[in-house]
């Protein structure tokens, strides 16, 4: 199945310093790759995988579950490790929740995470009907552009897959529980507005993780997609210093543009 334009993968082999990226539920890596693009340009090590089912069409999705979305984000970890001294994790919506579980299984290969908006609990009637619903109607309405910036448009799907949905609400519960056995340092930035994902999941994963290191942002002027939104520099520079501050030894700052690499 061909790729939306824009959903492409994107890789820079940069210093020993590397940062995993990852992206949202029906999103993809389009919405990480200017922050992806931000840090490769600084000498960093950058990977931004496609999460299996994503970046084609919702129905593929519906074959697809957590499990494989984990995968694929944990096979990158450890490819990442293999060639860099020390990797972080950063992850949008439940590109959070898989860093997450990538932080709480391996705590000695993830050296610091920076979660926007991330997702760990299912707020609100709706998700209740999730289990039933699902049988009943493959999709509802798609959640993808959740943007304050005009003009700015994410790629994702235009309908959501309940099938995945609930695969997804799986993965929350896990997350949730296992939040005491994540220890890396922390940066959590969070929408004051967000219309796809409670602002409440931030203050369950501040108050669950077991890190003793935590850095909070608040986004005043972003809605759930913040990568692409106003607040867009902001999070690429705070996430930089916070490298940076971890590991003093990650490539400064240097002119010109990364060499970059899409494919699967």
């Amino acid at each position: 199945m061909p790729l939306l334009p824009g959903a492409e993968p994107y890789r820079h082999d940069g210093g020993e310093v590397g940062v995993l990226l990852c992206h949202g539920f029906t999103g993809s890596p389009q919405s990480m790759r200017p922050w992806g693009e931000y840090l490769a340009d600084r000498g960093l090590s950058v990977s931004v995988p496609l999460l299996p089912g994503h970046g084609t069409r919702w129905q593929d999705m519906q074959i697809t579950g957590w499990q494989d979305w984990y995968a694929e984000v944990e096979r990158e970890l450890l490819a990442l490790r293999d060639r860099c001294r020390r990797v972080f994790v950063f992850g949008l919506s439940m590109g959070g929740s898989l860093t997450l579980r990538l932080a709480a299984r391996h705590p000695s290969e993830v050296s610091g995470i920076a979660l926007v908006n991330p997702a760990v609990r299912a707020y609100g009637a709706a998700f209740k009907a999730v289990p039933v619903l699902r049988h009943l109607m493959p999709s509802v309405a798609g959640i993808a552009s959740d943007i304050a910036k005009d003009g700015q448009a994410e790629v994702g799907y235009d309908r959501t897959p309940l099938h995945a949905v609930y695969a997804m609400t799986r993965l929350w519960r896990l997350v949730e529980a296992d939040l005491p056995r994540v220890t890396a340092p922390l940066l959590l930035m969070t929408s004051r507005v967000d219309h796809v994902v409670d602002p409440a999941n931030s203050d369950v994963v501040a108050a669950g993780v077991g890190s003793t290191d935590i850095t909070r942002r608040t986004l005043d002027r972003s809605y759930h997609v913040a990568t692409l939104d106003h607040d867009a520099e902001e999070i690429f520079r705070t996430s930089y210093a916070f490298v940076r501050r971890l590991e003093p030894e990650a490539a400064p700052a240097t002119e010109g543009t990364a060499d970059e690499v899409a494919g699967g």
